[in-house]
């Protein structure tokens, strides 16, 4: 209760409203939430469609190859759970509750990942993309095959800058915890 309202002085019509307004805009983010869900699906689907594609030739394939699929679907693997992270935690910070109904069923993690944790499972997972895709790209240059060096090189540069901006944001937040979090938004 504020000193106004404990001072039995109402908060005006208008005002009231206008707060009754913001607040429940925030469930204008629910269809975000939903999209993701379907960017969830066709994740999954283009993660069956490799398996599937492999599958004929896994008895044909080298080492390099079995290792490069796996790299792949990893690299789908992860783009899954960080949608899943962005729509849950993005859903619970900023539309509401989730209840889940059995509470073992729940994800440990889901609750307590705030604006700050998201951003880092963020940039961790973009990170550990990049490097997988990276880590294709050298093994096809290991084999032999032929790799667009320019291409190569700019997937280096952007792997450090996603390194970078993950070592940055985590300096950010820990200053900004350090200071006593005073006007912070994370």
């Amino acid at each position: 209760m504020t000193e106004r309202q404990s001072q039995g002085e109402e908060k005006a019509a208008p005002e009231r409203w206008l707060e009754f307004f913001l607040f429940n805009s925030r469930w204008l983010m629910a269809p975000f939430y939903v999209g993701l869900v379907f960017a969830l699906v066709a994740t999954l689907a283009v993660f069956f469609k490799e398996l599937v594609h492999a599958l004929p030739h896994v008895l044909t394939m080298s080492a390099e190859d079995a290792i490069l699929l796996a790299l792949a679907l990893i690299d789908l693997s992860l783009a899954g759970n960080l949608l899943l992270i962005v729509i849950f935690s993005g859903y619970e910070n900023f539309v509401s509750k989730i209840d889940a109904g059995r509470i073992e069923d729940r994800p440990s993690w889901m609750g307590t990942v705030d604006f700050a944790g998201l951003k880092m499972k963020l940039i961790g997972s973009i990170v550990a993309i990049s490097a997988i895709a990276l880590l294709r790209g050298f093994m096809r240059l290991a084999d032999g095959d032929a790799v667009d060096e320019v291409k190569l090189r700019w997937m280096v540069m952007m792997h450090l800058t996603f390194v970078l901006s993950g070592v940055l944001m985590a300096v950010m937040d820990w200053l900004g915890s350090k200071s006593g979090g005073h006007g912070r938004v994370s």
